[in-house]
């Protein structure tokens, strides 16, 4: 009896490292959709010369068409959240708005950076002219791409930990057990 408790004890952290891994290209990829989003948004604000909140629904609808793999779907809801609000008109400042909904999307697979960098262009788009909003949205997608960069370069290394470390981590533990 005491090999099927190990043999749980492997599969468990087995799972735990994939698991680990899956979320590292799940930020990958949320990110990704992400800094499209923002292009969109910028091409909507800059050359269509779109009121904020229609812009936010039409990159939102947009994305929630053409996004498949669960976990992703957070960013359009966010954007179409945001839309919704602007859109009630109950005399919310847009950085406030931006500020509550992001605090509402715990579930997505962005860290907490990533997060902190979302709740800093919100603080800086809606009031300010043309320029300065592409000026803002270029600061943000720059910083995506770095994350994105990094991520990019470091993947296949991480996920091969991830994995590797359960798997050990858990034949270690059953050795341990016996």
């Amino acid at each position: 009896m005491k090999w099927m408790g190990a043999c749980l004890v492997t599969l468990g952290c087995t799972g735990l490292g994939q698991h680990m891994a899956r979320d590292w290209r799940l930020r990958l990829k949320c990110l990704e959709l992400l800094r499209q989003m923002m292009y969109l948004l910028k091409a909507e604000i800059i050359y269509g010369h779109t009121a904020l909140g229609e812009a936010l629904r039409r990159v939102g609808e947009r994305c929630q068409k053409a996004e498949g793999e669960r976990g992703l779907e957070t960013m359009p809801l966010f954007f179409l959240s945001v839309a919704e609000r602007i859109e009630q008109q109950e005399g919310e400042s847009f950085s406030r708005i931006w500020q509550e909904e992001l605090e509402r999307i715990k579930a997505s697979p962005l860290k907490e950076a990533d997060v902190s960098s979302l709740k800093n262009l919100g603080d800086h788009l809606g009031y300010l002219d043309l320029g300065m909003q592409e000026r803002n949205l270029l600061l943000y997608l720059e910083q995506v791409d770095g994350q994105i960069s990094f991520l990019k370069q470091n993947v296949r290394e991480r996920t091969k930990l991830y994995t590797s470390l359960g798997i050990m981590g858990g034949l270690f533990l059953s050795i341990m057990m016996y």
